[in-house]
């Protein structure tokens, strides 16, 4: 199955500015791109399905995550394998496929080309890092910023719903207008060096080396702010790994960043507010939206959110799961079947849909792996998203000197995300400048801030597990 051109041309709320139409070639095959656009969307739009194969079976893989997580579009660029997700399309490309792993003969040899002695390190270029080096902007403290995409924003850059709540917690704006407001902001900060399309590989005695395709950097921050947000789930199910299968997230990337439709026909698997957003914002996009099924007897999301694609026609299936796919190099047809309370499948009540598409929305797990090599204190709590690291209320972990904000912490929203980031960002500044009724003024507004925001009915369990996760103020690990 083939969608010819995936690209979409009007939408109701998002204008694409795509840069100068250029040609890249997939296979010896001549395609359209635009320049600067992610590499793996002009793949996509171009209806190409199949980006590599599976190293021992051979089986087709295509994008996914489109955040550079999970590898299933990494492809041979100009001879080099690649993460297409995260690389922006130049004139003239070469791009292969890959039917085994990648080589690593083929990576440059690099030593680290730049040493930086820096105040504070941010790790993570999302709602919560962002925050923290708004806070530090103007001040006296270096900062340097470190990003894996090729847009500061994290998840809000595919964010196209209105935020609710107050004023000062950007009410009335929509997730991609927040990221282009602080992605300019912070570009005019003279203490804040981004350094995007960076990936940090790991904590050294020597300090912490980050890596991009221009170069290798080892950093000795005083002080470290671990953004680095979560990653999407997988759920199990027969042909799960057929292309059509994706992330929610990383079909939103496709569709509200770079402008590509993820699909025609689609299934949307969870009803929490993920998988209502983008249910809506499908059709905004003009697919057609199958179903939503969800395996718990009630909807997950807010009703907000359901009312809207209900108007649409769309049903909301509870207490039902997805039992498999069907397709060659793309999905074509899907089987969904009701459970009952145990979670077993009542078997009688299968039923197959004709899909394109299966878009996965059922949850996150936080991105901990360079926090836990600085060393600091874990503990795997479920209502939290899962393993994550212990931290004071004012987000300094049993590692002195390190701090952690947004998804990494805990499973929220991008409200909590930046209020996480402005706590760790004033923490650092009263680390280094002392006792200041300023900053502690403003700090413990924000603590109380977070608290009233997670006082309402739908953060109980994120409260319950913020009590299991914190530590006492003084206690950290020299």
């Amino acid at each position: 199955m083939c969608l010819s051109d995936r690209r979409i041309y009007t939408h109701p709320i998002l204008e694409f500015k795509r840069g100068k139409e250029i040609t890249i070639f997939f296979e010896g095959k001549p395609i359209r791109a635009f320049e600067g656009e992610s590499l793996a969307a002009a793949i996509y739009a171009a209806g190409i399905n199949v980006f590599r194969l599976s190293p021992i079976l051979k089986r087709p893989r295509a994008v996914f995550c489109m955040v550079g997580k999970c590898g299933s579009c990494i492809v041979r660029v100009n001879g080099i394998p690649t993460r297409t997700c995260v690389t922006p399309a130049e004139e003239n490309m070469r791009i292969e496929r890959i039917s085994n792993l990648p080589e690593a003969s083929k990576y440059e040899k690099r030593l680290v080309s730049e040493e930086i002695d820096v105040d504070v390190l941010i790790v993570g270029g999302g709602p919560a890092g962002m925050a923290s080096a708004e806070v530090l902007c103007g001040t006296d403290l270096s900062v340097v910023l470190v990003d894996d995409q090729i847009r500061l924003g994290g998840q809000l850059i595919k964010q196209t719903h209105i935020f609710f709540g107050s004023r000062e917690l950007f009410a009335g704006k929509r997730g991609f207008e927040i990221a282009e407001e602080y992605s300019n902001k912070l570009s005019k900060c003279p203490n804040v060096r981004v350094l995007d399309r960076t990936t940090v590989i790991g904590v050294f005695k020597e300090g912490v080396v980050a890596v991009s395709d221009e170069a290798t950097y080892l950093i000795r921050p005083k002080y470290v702010v671990v953004a680095a947000g979560a990653y999407e789930n997988y759920l199990v199910f027969e042909n799960n790994d057929l292309p059509g299968i994706m992330g929610a997230g990383g079909a939103q990337t496709l569709m509200n960043v770079w402008g590509v439709k993820p699909g025609n026909e689609i299934l949307v698997v969870g009803s929490g507010n993920v998988g209502l957003i983008i249910s809506y914002q499908l059709l905004q996009a003009g697919a057609e939206v199958k179903a939503v099924i969800e395996a718990l007897p009630r909807i997950g999301g807010w009703f907000v959110h359901a009312a809207k694609i209900r108007r649409y026609g769309v049903p909301i299936l509870t207490s039902h799961t997805i039992l498999g796919v069907k397709g060659s190099e793309r999905v074509e047809e899907a089987t969904i079947a009701r459970v009952d309370e145990g979670w077993n499948v009542i078997r009688g009540t299968e039923k197959s849909l004709k899909v394109d598409t299966v878009l996965l929305a059922v949850g996150l797990t936080p991105n901990t792996e360079i926090v836990r090599q600085f060393g600091v204190a874990m503990k795997y709590i479920p209502e939290l998203g899962g393993l994550v690291p212990l931290r004071t209320p004012y987000m300094e972990t049993s590692v002195e000197n390190v701090f952690v904000a947004g998804d990494l912490a805990a499973i929220e929203e991008a409200t909590t995300a930046f209020i996480e980031g402005w706590i760790a960002g004033y923490s650092i500044l009263i680390k280094a400048h002392g006792m200041k009724e300023e900053y502690l003024t403003k700090r413990e507004n924000l603590v109380r801030m977070l608290y009233e925001y997670r006082s309402a009915p739908v953060s109980e369990k994120v409260r319950k597990g913020w009590q299991l996760s914190l530590i006492p103020c003084e206690v950290s690990a020299k």
